[in-house]
């Protein structure tokens, strides 16, 4: 159930990579999703936006845009908790808080399902290949009967341990990303501003020790001025919002998150929640009044 960037890949090959003796039923409600993955022929693969396909389904899998969404889907007036098999599995793929995981998980568990949250990274193009990282937080013995399924997806499939800590430990990998983000967002424009010239600049951030994968990412994109190929920022900010509660909650002090998300916050009172996060740069150049591109066209 649901056929974004991430989800249309992953429904391929769960499909693809069967035994050819299963039916795999992709769901979405909007028809373009469906005609887009419709395009791509695998055995056993029904795509469709009719919600009925899962009634009576072994095994679930949601890839969601948030947890509210998650909720609705499984409990809302038309929810697909009660219409899947005794005792199926769950799989959320999605990217939700971690006290919502768990009280999402514990609902399903009082109607005699079992349930995985199991996250993804590896972003649109890992999923189409099948290399994502999954990491899943549940009873060790569901995680077991999903591993095999769950390998279709990803290479590296870890249980991180109970309910709740796949997305936990997603909000953390998240986060890490977010920080690097918003270090090159600050930094490059002041570079700019001092006199180095922003070709050779990021040939030094994406080779030198400072690189990451946010840099090899996002720089070569912020030198096209390219803010609308990755996850957009109004999306994405709910994983800072889940590090925040988490640090409120338990009283961890966590100030270099908090900056990032200052940084974060920043750049969506700009107005750049629809772009991706390599937009944190923009408030950063007109405050300095540089912008850090390589010659040529610019598509901002």
């Amino acid at each position: 159930m649901g056929l974004g960037q991430m989800g249309w890949p992953i429904a391929l090959n769960l499909a693809r990579k069967g035994d050819g003796t299963e039916t795999v039923a992709a769901v979405d409600a909007d028809p373009a999703r469906i005609a887009g993955l419709a395009a791509h022929a695998a055995p056993g693969l029904t795509v469709t936006t009719d919600t009925g396909a899962v009634a009576g389904a072994d095994t679930l899998f949601l890839c969601l845009p948030d947890g509210d969404v998650v909720e609705s889907v499984l409990f809302g007036p038309d929810g697909l908790a009660p219409r899947l098999a005794p005792g199926a599995t769950v799989v959320d793929l999605s990217t939700i808080a971690h006290g919502k995981a768990v009280s999402i998980g514990r609902a399903l568990g009082a109607r005699g399902l079992r349930v995985l949250d199991a996250p993804v990274s590896g972003a649109p193009a890992g999923a189409e290949a099948g290399t994502l990282t999954v990491m899943c937080g549940g009873e060790p013995e569901t995680f077991a009967a999903m591993r095999p399924l769950l390998a279709r997806i990803g290479t590296q499939v870890l249980h991180m341990g109970p309910l709740g800590s796949g997305q936990l430990t997603k909000t953390i990998n998240n986060v890490i990303y977010d920080i690097n983000i918003a270090a090159l967002a600050e930094v490059l424009p002041m570079a700019v501003a001092m006199g180095l010239d922003p070709g050779r600049l990021a040939t030094v951030v994406t080779t030198g020790t400072s690189r990451s994968y946010a840099s090899q990412y996002f720089v070569p994109r912020i030198l096209q001025g390219a803010f609308d190929e990755g996850y957009p920022l109004g999306k994405a900010y709910k994983d800072l919002v889940s590090a925040a509660a988490i640090s409120v909650e338990r009283g961890f002090p966590m100030p270099v998150t908090a900056a990032a998300t200052a940084t974060y916050q920043t750049a969506l009172l700009h107005g750049h929640g629809d772009r991706d996060k390599g937009a944190m740069v923009l408030p950063f150049e007109a405050l300095l009044g540089v912008t850090v591109r390589a010659p040529g066209p610019s598509s901002e």
